[in-house]
């Protein structure tokens, strides 16, 4: 779910009419976090405050929203002027941080030289107090963590007049300029997810054409660092191609992928109709979405955008794409096979056998640097009121590696060292990194504890 910057915190509670239902459905209902693109001039007006903890104010409210509803929030900084005005603090500027002025007519239009000793100096410190508020999984989803460019996108980024530019100091500044930003990202946000748009002119001063012979081996330096996917032209067919197509199959099963739409389809905004697919009918919005969806699809993408105002109004018309997401998309695993005993004398060892399958087209990205491989299988034994008693983890066991069409089976060896009496076993996916407590949500019916942890058959504990 997507806020614009000037949302107050009542966004959250939105709602659309569902033709396919008959009424009314709460966004945030069908939405896995609340994504914020800002400023950092709204985060950070002055030096040293910060928007987070100042209850009154609009932005704080927002992201504070969003966390009161049970979501964790996402971030993408903007700092570049040129089309959004002042985004970068007016004190960074004053402080002397060096910049480029599109227009004199626009003089709130500043955007500051990345590679500026100024500019890094105020931004590393407003990134550390960011990550000091938000290194948090439970309260942040993810960081897009670029923000450089045109709307953060991470394409027509400026590093000096243009007409003083030449391509060998271009490549040069660039380079060093995202290797900075990526490393103070990484080394600050420790256990959220960070992303990256993969972009074939990622970090140049341009936003289209060619693809630049640096592109993927810059962004495979974001990776290497820990950095996740993300795309924001999902959809428009002549910029999302096939460098963008075999950059995500590259990754695919490695990193998950973001997806954010292209198109916006509001009136007097883009004419997607002339999108070179053929496939969008003027008037005809679903027809965006639809291709937004297959090309989702064909990404295995982990998470989907619905955008905001008439963009998320549209995809609640068609509303059986998002169903088809719920059911189809990102990770949705399950044990489909379970072997337990039945009876066993305390301080023997029960031999389990398991069996998990994914029927999603993504994955579950344990493998990423930020979660470690911190979630696991694991079993538990639950008295007669649902207390765990007994936690068995299988270390063996690897969600990361459960893809669509390919079952995966463990065996653990539990020692049942319990008192005599009738327990229950019980299964859940948990995070190791906080005392096996059930984490993973299971695309699986059955009889939930409060704790979350799916109870199966009865054990007799001689």
């Amino acid at each position: 779910m997507y806020a614009p910057r000037n949302a107050d915190d009542t966004y959250w509670d939105i709602e659309y009419f569902v033709p396919a239902l008959g009424k009314k459905v709460k966004v945030i209902d069908y939405a896995s976090a609340c994504y914020v693109r800002t400023s950092w001039s709204s985060l950070n007006p002055s030096d040293g405050v910060y928007a987070w903890d100042d209850p009154n104010s609009k932005i704080g409210k927002l992201l504070k929203g969003a966390q009161t509803r049970g979501l964790p929030i996402a971030l993408r900084i903007v700092v570049d002027g040129r089309d959004q005005g002042q985004n970068t603090p007016k004190f960074v500027f004053d402080l002397g941080a060096k910049y480029y002025l599109e227009n004199e007519n626009h003089p709130d239009g500043q955007t500051p030289y990345p590679q500026d000793a100024v500019f890094r100096k105020y931004y590393t410190k407003f990134i550390t107090a960011l990550a000091k508020e938000f290194n948090d999984p439970e309260k942040t989803s993810f960081i897009d963590a670029y923000g450089l460019g045109k709307w953060g996108e991470a394409h027509y980024v400026v590093y000096e007049d243009p007409k003083m530019a030449t391509p060998e100091s271009t490549e040069k500044i660039k380079e060093e300029t995202l290797d900075w930003v990526t490393s103070l990202y990484a080394n600050t946000f420790t256990k959220v997810p960070l992303v990256i748009n993969y972009h074939r002119l990622v970090g140049h001063p341009e936003s289209w054409g060619a693809v630049n012979p640096n592109s993927e081996r810059l962004l495979d330096k974001a990776i290497d660092k820990g950095y996740s996917l993300r795309q924001d032209a999902f959809g428009m067919t002549g910029y999302y191609q096939n460098w963008e197509k075999d950059f995500a199959k590259k990754w695919n099963f490695k990193r998950p992928i973001i997806m954010e739409g292209g198109w916006i389809i509001a009136p007097g905004k883009h004419r997607y109709w002339t999108d070179p697919s053929g496939k969008y009918r003027e008037g005809h919005d679903e027809d965006v979405r639809k291709g937004e969806f297959d090309l989702s699809a064909e990404a295995h993408v982990n998470m989907m955008d619905f955008r905001a105002g008439g963009e998320t109004e549209s995809w609640f018309k068609s509303f059986d794409l998002v169903q088809r997401f719920i059911t189809e998309g990102g990770y949705r695993v399950y044990p489909d096979q379970i072997n337990l005993p039945q009876d066993i004398k305390s301080g023997k060892i029960a031999q389990i056998s398991h069996r998990w399958q994914n029927m999603g087209w993504g994955y579950l990205p344990n493998n990423i640097p930020q979660w470690n491989y911190k979630y696991k299988v694991a079993f538990a034994l639950l008295d007669a009121k649902g207390n765990v008693k007994k936690i068995f983890v299988d270390r063996q066991s690897e969600p990361s590696a459960w893809l669509k069409g390919a079952a995966a089976s463990y065996k653990i060896n539990a020692k049942v060292d319990v008192p005599a009496g009738i327990y229950s076993w019980a299964v859940a996916i948990v995070d190791t990194t906080k005392e096996n407590k059930p984490a993973i949500q299971l695309a699986l019916d059955g009889d939930l504890t409060a704790q979350g942890w799916i109870k199966l058959s009865a054990l007799q504990v001689k």
